[in-house]
């Protein structure tokens, strides 16, 4: 016969875990922002430490937010690349990747989004939507750069930012990179006895944008990634129009583009070069 001291003990217990997952869930819920944005403030460097001249730039978005930037010129191509970096950090983390694209030619256009390095504000989806579009118009009508002369390339958070940008102006070329299909998709795998989809607040839902997108795409990811697992590269690339080539590369998240620097600098210069 079960005594009543366990029955208390047990109810206690139980209301007790009850009562933990709910408040986890509220934890979730109200800073999903601390779980997804890792903005760094302070630059580290500049893209002269690697032996690159550049430009520092400061643009305006449409709900007046200033942004900080650099424009990394290359002298022998005409394409620009317009770079959208990860959720952690700032362009000043970015340097290695900025000696790569200059290695193929490239002239890179590289922002932080609100609330990162010497950008103003304070990061949303919204608003990171809104920082890739002043990024293009100020390619395009400032610069007086062509369109079809601008290859969007977006890397992990930035690759959601990027197609999005993709399904609303009409660049030579989309280059996702380490990228999740969405942020509940990834969040409900992380967090699989929580309903996340019912809890987000944030979608970054590339899996749909990448369907809409008319140019060129090509998807870069590395089966060892640790943080976006290969599966969601392969969903990006299965509903990605033609004309599309998958790049699969090695190493981890945050260091598969350094680690098959030579496999992923020549499958880069393939794609671009085809079009």
């Amino acid at each position: 016969m079960i005594s009543p001291d366990f029955i208390r003990t047990a109810a206690y217990v139980g209301l007790g875990a009850i009562g933990l997952y709910v408040i986890i869930g509220i934890i979730l819920f109200l800073f999903q922002s601390h779980f997804l944005y890792f903005p760094h403030r302070e630059l580290i460097g500049d893209p002269s430490q690697v032996g690159l001249d550049f430009e520092p730039v400061r643009i305006i978005t449409s709900d007046n937010i200033t942004l900080h930037g650099w424009f990394v010129p290359a002298q022998n191509r005409d394409e620009v690349l317009l770079y959208f970096h990860g959720n952690g950090g700032n362009i000043s983390h970015r340097l290695h990747s900025l000696q790569q694209f200059h290695q193929l030619g490239l002239s890179t256009f590289i922002i932080d989004y609100r609330g990162y390095g010497q950008s103003e504000g304070e990061p949303t989806e919204e608003g990171t939507y809104l920082d890739a579009e002043a990024s293009w118009n100020y390619l395009t009508e400032q610069r007086g750069i062509k369109p079809e002369n601008i290859i969007l390339l977006g890397r992990s958070l930035g690759g959601a930012i990027a197609t999005w940008l993709a399904t609303r102006v009409t660049p030579k070329a989309l280059i996702i990179e380490s990228t999740f299909t969405s942020v509940p998709d990834r969040g409900s795998e992380i967090y699989p006895y929580f309903p996340v989809r019912l809890l987000s607040r944030f979608e970054y839902n590339t899996l749909k944008y990448v369907q809409d997108v008319h140019c060129p795409i090509l998807v870069v990811h590395s089966p060892e990634d640790e943080i976006v697992p290969f599966t969601h590269g392969q969903k990006l690339f299965a509903v990605a129009r033609q004309p599309k080539e998958f790049l699969q590369i090695s190493g981890g998240h945050n260091d598969g583009f350094l680690i098959s620097a030579a496999r992923y600098e020549r499958g880069l210069k393939s794609f671009i070069s085809q079009f």
